[in-house]
């Protein structure tokens, strides 16, 4: 097998010499990111199209998110031209929610809380979107929740190669509608601090339910994801049992995967009376 990690030009380079035997194409576009900067025809034609009233109305975030599309356009463009499309499994995904900071923030999450950096699920929630044909049937919405983990062991699995001793599942029984999938948790551990705002967290998404514990005044947060997505209503005093037992199951996954914990800086100046 054949494996790149590359920029556009060069992955249609990479499809037309591997064409003939497998190949693993890793393909991480720098767009939508800052520097907010599009194609200065395709802005202008967002610009016409702008609604100020739409919490997605910046017209050159708009034109980098066209770009993104053209890229992955070219990509099954080439699939297609070379009768690779039915053998090939696409998968789209991101790295976290959208930036929101500023006074003219380039995108929105809403409904979903804060954005990137954020433990909120505007921060983690992400798209995932996945291409297979004759395997994955088509316009079909899963509403389990997964892990960027979990994309290695479906590719393993996806290729019928030997599964490895790594962190995630395999997802092909949820893509192939099977719903042979059992997860006790989602665990988050973020032991720093992000330009965003973000201060140091843990998390653990359980069922509907999402626990934050942040680290340094060790307050927790908890939410019903299912009835309360934006992350308004915070449970942690009214339902007390779930929220001890959410918060040591997370103690429990930090031990075991021997998660390294922040300390306080002794050169850090003192806070401001």
């Amino acid at each position: 097998m054949s494996c790149l990690i590359a920029r556009n030009k060069s992955s249609l380079f990479f499809i037309q010499a591997n064409q003939h035997r497998p190949f693993f194409l890793y393909l991480p576009h720098y767009a939508v990111h800052e520097p907010i900067a599009g194609k200065p025809d395709v802005v202008e034609k967002y610009k016409r199209k702008a609604d100020p009233s739409n919490p997605h109305h910046n017209p050159t975030y708009a034109a980098l998110i066209e770009s993104v599309d053209d890229s992955v356009g070219r990509i099954r463009a080439a699939l297609a031209r070379l009768g690779l499309s039915d053998q090939t499994m696409i998968v789209f995904t991101s790295d976290n929610g959208g930036l929101i900071l500023g006074k003219n923030p380039p995108t929105s999450n809403l409904p979903l809380r804060a954005g990137k950096g954020s433990s909120y699920d505007g921060g983690v929630r992400v798209p995932l979107i996945v291409h297979w044909p004759k395997k994955a049937h088509p316009g079909t919405t899963v509403s389990v929740p997964v892990m960027s983990i979990d994309l290695l062991p479906t590719f393993l699995d996806a290729a019928k190669l030997p599964p490895l001793a790594v962190d995630g599942q395999s997802l092909v029984s949820l893509l192939q509608g099977k719903q042979r999938f059992s997860r006790e948790a989602l665990y988050w551990h973020y032991p720093h601090y992000h330009p965003g705002g973000a201060t140091p967290y843990g998390a653990i998404r359980a069922g509907d339910f999402k626990l934050i514990e942040w680290f340094e005044d060790q307050h927790v947060e908890l939410y019903n994801l299912k009835s309360d997505p934006g992350e308004q209503r915070d449970l942690s005093k009214s339902d007390p049992k779930r929220t001890a037992a959410l918060r040591n199951n997370l103690a429990v996954w930090r031990r075991s995967v021997g998660a390294q914990m922040p300390s306080p800086n002794p050169n850090a100046p003192a806070p401001a009376q």
